[in-house]
């Protein structure tokens, strides 16, 4: 009897391998095992990636509060004010404001103030 799918299922180990790299002990070496960890750590680099859409905007928004406690006016009426004053600043752009150029934030706490 003919082996029909040797090349295919040799493809589809040395894939899984390849993945499992570096990983400690039978997770690199026996192809079940491999198969597992390669699984797991795949659904946790998923996972990972929605996290750390979740991680920078905390982050974006904790500095945007320290820029506006500074300018004091609290982060929920500045990001009212500058709604109502009609300016459409995403939080990555308003934190890296607040980094960089403290005047220029300064400036839209005080659009933000006037509008409320």
């Amino acid at each position: 009897m003919r082996i029909k799918r040797a090349v295919n299922a040799l493809k589809k180990r040395r894939k899984i391998f390849r993945l499992s790299k570096g990983y400690f002990g039978s997770k690199s070496r026996s192809y079940r095992i491999a198969r597992e960890a390669v699984m797991k750590s795949q659904m946790y680099a998923f996972i990972g990636r929605r996290n750390k859409k979740r991680d920078f905007r905390k982050l974006w928004i904790a500095r945007i509060n320290a820029a506006c406690r500074m300018n004091e006016i609290s982060y929920s009426k500045f990001m009212h004010g500058l709604k109502v004053a009609g300016i459409n600043l995403n939080r990555k752009v308003l934190a890296d404001i607040a980094l960089s150029d403290s005047a220029a934030f300064a400036n839209l706490a005080e659009i933000a103030k006037k509008a409320i």
